[in-house]
């Protein structure tokens, strides 16, 4: 097998597990191929919910022709007893003869273990072929093992100066259908949607993915220090039906509490910073609860709370072409800079158009 191949294979695993993206959390979405002889003989990759695992899905259909082949795994099988076997015993068991993996697992329980396992039975082990890329979709999963949060994509959908709604507040629609449909798909990728509880009040969202075939709903989370959300809208109507968690402080009146509980929502409590909820902690009892990506839909008060508190890894911007003036609503409310240098800076990752709109996708730097 050349490099040519090895890449080549490589990158369907990588793609596989994407597939997994928003659907498998707490665990990461990885995808296997095994090859024989030239030939793909087994694909798998993580199904939803975070089980069955993409190695032993590819073994399955591979079957006999496993023995003596080569495995693509995009992140390093797990080597730890949970609630399915290793997959590192699996590909063992199967016959594999060599094992090529993108990443090694983070997660202690991991961490080498399941190369090492590998290595022991005596399987050819390479690892590290297309990190980078591998990386890019294991983003979420890895922010959560090193820093104990989600990732976090914020969302804003914009005039050419940098509005979200005019003065009244009026903003449906800034953007054109195929932006709003980009921006299903983009739910559809996250574990969950985030707003903040203006956004709730003013627009009355039901936050879910729409007219896509979504199999699996992402959590709907409303940050709402006092719980002060109307009780007739369409989040509270589907509670029971589409996961909904509410972050709350600690002055949220039990009433409420016992109200929103009732219909079905779980209630997040966190401290509060400065008037508003602590976002950095709110962040690290999302990661706790197992989330690994979350999309953020909210107002410019709670872009500039997050971007303030170094929450932000990605943006995805929607530009469309109007101005709607210095009096009309920012997209990114009050950040308290006087410098340029303590802006935090981001890398631009993509630009295309979206229907009459621009795209522009950037990480942080």
């Amino acid at each position: 097998m050349n490099g040519a191949d090895d890449r080549a294979f490589m990158a369907q695993a990588i793609a596989l597990g994407a597939r997994g993206l928003g659907r498998v959390w707490p665990n990461p979405a990885v995808g296997c191929v095994i090859v024989k002889a030239g030939r793909i003989v087994g694909r798998g990759w993580t199904a939803d919910g975070g089980r069955p695992h993409a190695e032993p899905q590819a073994l399955a259909q591979a079957g006999a022709l496993a023995r003596g082949a080569t495995a693509y795994v995009s992140l390093e099988p797990c080597a730890h007893h949970g609630k399915t076997p290793p997959c590192a015993e699996a590909l063992i068991a199967a016959g594999v003869a060599r094992v090529v993996t993108a990443l090694q697992d983070p997660d202690p329980r991991v961490a080498g273990g399941g190369h090492a396992l590998l290595s022991d039975a005596g399987i050819a082990v390479d690892t590290g072929l297309m990190e980078d890329e591998a990386r890019s979709v294991q983003k979420g999963f890895l922010c959560r093992i090193g820093l104990g949060r989600p990732m976090l994509t914020l969302k804003l959908a914009t005039s050419l100066d940098g509005r979200i709604a005019t003065s009244s507040g009026e903003s449906r629609w800034i953007t054109g259908p195929e932006a709003r449909r980009r921006t299903h798909l983009m739910r559809a990728r996250h574990d969950a949607i985030l707003i903040g509880a203006g956004t709730a009040r003013a627009d009355d969202p039901v936050l879910t993915v729409r007219g896509i075939g979504a199999s699996r709903q992402p959590v709907r989370i409303v940050a709402a220090r006092r719980l002060d959300l109307p009780r007739d809208g369409q989040l509270a109507r589907s509670a029971a039906e589409v996961p909904l968690w509410l972050l709350h402080g600690p002055d949220a009146p039990h009433v409420a509490r016992d109200q929103w509980t009732a219909l079905g929502a779980r209630l997040i409590e966190v401290p509060q910073s400065e008037g508003g909820l602590d976002m950095t902690a709110a962040f690290q009892a999302l990661g706790a609860l197992g989330l690994t990506r979350v999309f953020c839909e909210g107002g410019g008060a709670l872009a500039a709370a997050l971007i303030g508190a170094g929450l932000a890894d990605e943006l995805a911007m929607f530009t469309a072409g109007l101005a709607l003036g210095g009096d009309a609503r920012p997209g990114v409310g009050a950040l308290g800079l006087t410098a340029l240098a303590d802006a935090g800076r981001y890398r631009l990752e993509e630009l295309c158009p979206v229907g009459g709109d621009v795209l522009s996708r950037w990480s942080r730097v």
